[in-house]
């Protein structure tokens, strides 16, 4: 018995999402056409619209995708490891350990940030989904301290992410040039974890 649309969608939205996002860090968000995602995903233009108004959509939903895996990640990598003790270098390390399985991923973010900041309405929701990351971290950091930093979690889970999305970017235009120098993670390190415990002791 062939399946009803209700049980078909989540099987449609999936070769929609797999098949966006091996295009988009291929090719790139602007390269890659609603044509080319249903073409490789073997479905129909009308099975997109059915699920997504337009490109910027479908990306946001893969922003999700990945924002739910990295803070799974980091609750288990957090869980495995003593509580309330460098938190905010541990979450780096972490994030640092990504960098490459993740380049492709944050080569395509960065694009479609740019494409946000010349487009209000995308822009206002992109950060709409970037908020639920910040959230996520500021759980994660409350969660694994037993103190109050002079930093608010909140603060400290967006320079968290500055700094790591900083780092990558620097690191990648450096390897590009093939003039690598020696980056200087410890600094960052002992800079987020000197904020963190401010108010210990």
């Amino acid at each position: 018995m062939p399946k009803s649309p209700t049980k078909r969608r989540p099987l449609t939205v999936a070769a929609l999402n797999d098949s966006a996002l091996a295009l988009f860090t291929e090719h790139g968000f602007h390269a890659t056409s609603i044509r080319d995602i249903v073409a490789r995903a073997g479905l129909t233009r009308g099975a997109f619209y059915s699920n997504y108004q337009d490109k910027e959509q479908l990306f946001l939903a893969l922003y999700d995708q990945q924002i739910d895996r990295l803070l799974a990640d980091l609750r288990t990598a957090f869980t495995a490891t003593a509580a309330a003790q460098d938190v905010p270098s541990r979450m780096l390390r972490e994030l640092a350990d990504r960098r490459r399985e993740d380049e492709g991923w944050f080569l395509l973010s960065m694009e479609f940030t740019l494409h946000a900041a010349r487009h209000p309405e995308v822009a206002r929701s992109l950060a709409e989904h970037e908020a639920r990351l910040i959230d996520g971290l500021v759980e994660l950091i409350e969660e694994a301290t037993d103190h109050a930093p002079e930093v608010h979690p909140r603060d400290l889970a967006r320079l968290l992410v500055i700094l790591h999305e900083g780092a990558t970017a620097m690191r990648l235009t450096e390897e590009a040039r093939g003039e690598l120098a020696e980056f200087p993670e410890e600094l960052l390190h002992r800079v987020v974890d000197g904020l963190f415990h401010l108010r210990r002791g």
